[in-house]
């Protein structure tokens, strides 16, 4: 089987869907790739290594059986894939209606990362998790580039310097990893989140679990939070207003799938903080969990500077792209019959719930939905 990797022509994606160390291990398999000069220079991922790696050089990527990507196709690249042509990467099923719908029309075979089921047998495929991972983490640094102050204590000559208050709420992948990464740098991290049964992963890190009634034990289905209802969401931004003014950063990481993100930090809340204190609001491709975020921006509003960066996982393309490879390896060798070529098991629960476009239909429930609904917004 042939794999083409293109190089990613959206604005700000920094990240290549396989990198020289997957390709040498897959090649041995008897996988082929194909992969389009410059598509690793911004992960530090010279075309040397492809070649080494054993992949070929070239533009022609469109035509191998996979294109494997990071960013969902542009409608130029949707116009190079043909009706035998499977895609792989992350393609927004629930909110990028437009370009699903032109897949469905080009009669592409597409699978989305943020689709993969969360069972155990795919976790080795779970982008979103090996994704927001980095975002944790970076998150915590770009706290405190804008934060004033030490996160650590520290004892000096001249005085002791408390410990920075960090407050994470929304305790998934990305706020575990952002209390982790909090704690190594030493602030007093409290965690947040509606799901009660994480409370002890939270304690697990060595941080303080925050406990309010509202919207308590809102688990969802496959790991994630409900939405709560408008009553549910009054009282918990009225809870938490008083306690995130106790803090000097606040790192925001709270998604519903398909829907805008939650509004966790109100403009009160913004209101009553400290002069200095930092919003870190990973939630801003959805909306932003903070009343006040610009996605994309960094702004300050009332003495708080409100970050809220958008893939943050490109902002660190060297690892994220090598995890992020690994999970599109797990993939494609799901999809290979033993002898190594392409085969299709629609019967295998992993390849149909990823599956979002197929024989010129959108088979995805979700993605039907939401381009039905968007369609009949515009007047069908």
């Amino acid at each position: 089987m042939k794999v083409g990797v293109p190089k990613e022509i959206v604005d700000g994606e920094r990240r290549v869907a396989l990198v020289p160390e997957v390709i040498k291990k897959m090649a041995a398999k008897g996988f082929e790739f194909v992969v389009a000069p410059g598509s690793g220079d911004d992960a530090a991922l010279s075309d040397a290594l492809y070649e080494e790696a054993g992949a070929t050089l070239s533009d022609d990527v469109w035509s191998a059986d996979v294109v494997a990507k990071v960013a969902g196709p542009t409608d130029e690249e949707i116009a190079k894939l043909g009706d035998d042509t499977v895609l792989i990467g992350f393609l927004g099923p629930l909110t990028n209606t437009h370009g699903i719908s032109g897949l469905a029309s080009a009669g592409t075979t597409s699978f989305a990362m943020e689709a993969i089921p969360r069972i155990s047998r795919a976790q080795s495929m779970d982008a979103l998790s090996s994704q927001s991972n980095v975002a944790g983490y970076k998150s915590v640094l770009v706290a405190t580039e804008h934060l004033g102050r030490f996160f650590p204590m520290m004892m000096t000559a001249a005085g002791t310097v408390p410990p920075a208050r960090v407050l994470v709420l929304g305790a998934g992948v990305a706020g575990l990893q952002a209390i982790a990464t909090a704690r190594r740098l030493g602030a007093q991290v409290t965690g947040y989140d509606v799901r009660a049964a994480v409370a002890e992963q939270v304690q697990s890190l060595g941080a303080t679990f925050l406990e309010l009634e509202a919207g308590k034990g809102a688990e969802g289905e496959g790991g994630y939070a409900r939405e709560l209802t408008d009553d549910e969401k009054a009282a918990q931004q009225a809870e938490l207003a008083d306690k995130i003014a106790t803090f000097d950063v606040v790192i925001t990481t709270a998604l519903v799938p398909g829907r805008r993100a939650p509004i966790l930090v109100t403009k009160r809340s913004v209101e009553q903080m400290k002069a200095g204190s930092v919003i870190v609001d990973l939630a801003g491709e959805s909306g932003g969990n903070c009343e006040l975020t610009e996605p994309g921006e960094v702004t300050v509003k009332h003495g708080v500077t409100i970050v809220s960066p958008l893939n943050l996982p490109s902002s660190m393309p060297e690892h994220a792209s090598a995890l992020y490879a690994r999970n599109v390896q797990s993939l494609l060798e799901l999809l290979v019959d033993d002898e190594g070529a392409l085969k299709l098991n629609f019967d295998d629960e992993i390849i149909s719930g990823a599956c979002i476009t197929r024989d010129g239909e959108i088979v995805h429930p979700g993605a039907k939905k939401a381009v039905d609904a968007a369609s009949a917004k515009d007047g069908g």
